[in-house]
C-alpha cells in the first residue's frame, strides 16, 4: 500500500506513525501490546483495507490567527496552538467539510471564537458524527456565551450548504476545562442524533453517547470479540459498559440474555431504542455504576463483556469481578496498559488469547482484545 502523506502531521502530532509504511505500524502496535503482556502469545494486528478518512467522529476548536482570521482546527500536540487541517487524511470528508462550512459561516457572520484565558467570545468546538451507513451528519456546536449570535440564520445556512446534516444540537461550555462538551444543550434542528449500522445492527447515536470512531473497524472489533467469548442460546452475559449498546446487541443475537451497565443516562436511552428497534428482545439495560450494580448482581452471568474507558475498570471492580467468578472474561480495551494492570488483579484467571485491532490507524493508538477463562 502507498501512503498518502498529511502536510500537517509533523506539526498537529494526531498522527505519529503518518510516513511510516501501513504495515510497519501493524507491527509496532503488535510489539507494543507484547511488551505489556510478555508472557503470552500476541496475535497479528487485524489492519483496515483502506486506513484513511476512516475517523467518523471530529472535533475542531476555533480561534483567530495571526491575520485575525476565524479558524477551527486541532490543537497542537502539548499545547494550546489551533493547527488547521482541512484536509485531514484520517477524518471523515464529509466532517472536514462541515467544519470548513461553519467556520466560513461564522466568519461572514462576525461570530467571535472563545477565548479561554478571557472568558469572552462565542464559538468554542465544533463537533460533527457522521454515519458511515449513510452519510448522514449529525453537527454539535459549543460555545462559551449566553447565546449564539443568528443562531436561526447559522443554522438555516448550515443546512443549505450541508445537505448531509440531519441535526444541529447547541451546547454550552463556558468552564475552565479540558472536555469538549457541557452539560447543557438544546436541540435546534433535526431530532439530536444521528443513525448508524454495524452488521446489520442499526444504533442511535446521540450527542454524548459513546460510539467507536471507526465503524470498519469496531465491525471486526466486535465480530472477533464476540467469537471469542463462545456464545451459544445458553449463555448469560453481563456488558459492564454496555454504551449505547453496541457490543451488548451483537452478542445478544448468540446469547440467551444480555444485561448492559452503563452510567451514563443518555447512553442507555439510545440503548433501549437501539434494541426496540433491531427487535431485540433478550438485551435489557441499566443506568448504574458496574462495580455497584455487580455487587448486588444475584447470579453470576457465564461471559461478562468489559469495554470501558481508557482509565480502565480500576482494582476495585476487578477484585469484585475476581470474586464473582464468570466462567469467562472478553475485556475489549483502548488502552491496553490499563487493561494489563486491571487483568493484573484477578484471580484464578489464565489469558488464553490477545488479538489486537487497529481502529486508529496512523496514530499511536490500538485496541486490544482478551480473553480470560477461569
Amino acid at each position: 500500500m502507498k501512503n498518502k502523506i498529511c502536510h500537517a502531521y509533523k506539526v498537529c502530532g494526531g498522527c505519529q506513525y503518518m510516513g511510516t509504511a501501513y504495515k510497519e505500524t501493524l507491527f509496532e502496535k503488535r510489539k507494543y501490546v507484547q511488551s505489556l503482556f510478555p508472557d503470552q502469545e500476541v496475535e497479528m494486528v487485524i489492519g483496515m483495507e483502506d486506513p484513511y478518512h476512516y475517523r467518523n467522529k471530529v472535533y475542531a476548536t476555533f480561534g483567530y490567527d495571526r491575520n485575525e482570521k476565524l479558524i477551527a482546527g486541532m490543537y497542537e500536540e502539548y499545547s494550546h496552538e489551533i493547527v488547521t487541517v482541512p484536509d485531514c487524511m484520517i477524518q471523515n470528508d464529509t466532517a472536514n467539510k462541515i467544519i470548513a462550512s461553519l467556520t466560513a459561516t461564522a466568519a461572514r457572520m462576525h461570530i467571535e471564537p472563545y477565548d479561554e484565558d478571557t472568558n469572552e467570545g462565542v464559538l468554542r468546538h465544533a463537533y460533527v458524527r457522521v454515519s458511515h451507513a449513510t452519510g448522514k451528519a449529525l453537527l454539535v456546536i459549543v460555545i462559551g456565551a449566553k447565546q449564539l449570535p443568528g443562531s436561526k440564520e447559522l443554522v438555516h445556512e448550515l443546512v443549505k450548504d450541508n445537505p448531509e446534516i440531519c441535526s444541529i444540537v447547541l451546547n454550552w461550555n463556558d468552564k475552565k476545562t479540558s472536555l469538549v462538551l457541557g452539560e447543557r444543550d438544546k436541540i435546534v434542528y433535526g431530532n439530536g442524533y444521528v443513525e448508524d449500522t454495524i452488521g446489520g445492527i442499526s444504533f442511535r447515536i446521540s450527542a454524548k453517547s459513546f460510539y467507536q470512531v471507526n465503524p470498519v473497524q469496531t465491525e471486526k472489533l466486535y465480530a472477533e470479540a464476540i467469537e471469542l467469548a463462545h456464545l451459544d442460546k445458553n449463555t448469560t452475559v453481563l456488558d459492564a459498559c454496555c454504551g449505547i449498546g453496541t457490543i451488548s446487541l451483537f452478542a445478544a443475537k448468540k446469547a440467551k440474555e444480555v444485561v448492559g451497565v452503563e452510567i451514563n443516562p443518555s447512553s442507555i436511552k439510545d440503548a433501549e431504542h437501539n434494541a426496540e428497534k433491531n427487535g431485540i428482545k433478550n438485551a435489557f439495560f441499566f443506568c448504574d455504576d458496574a462495580r455497584t450494580f455487580l455487587e448486588r448482581l444475584m447470579d453470576t452471568p457465564d461471559v461478562v463483556l468489559l469495554d470501558p474507558p481508557r482509565s480502565g475498570m480500576g482494582y476495585h471492580f476487578m477484585s469484585e469481578l475476581s470474586k464473582m467468578g464468570p466462567k469467562r472474561i472478553v475485556y475489549v480495551s483502548c488502552s491496553p496498559s490499563t487493561q494489563a494492570e486491571d487483568l493484573s488483579y484477578l484471580k484464578n484467571y489464565e489469558i488464553q488469547k490477545i488479538v489486537p485491532v487497529d481502529i486508529f490507524p496512523w496514530t499511536k493508538h490500538i485496541e486490544n482484545i482478551v480473553v480470560i477463562s477461569r
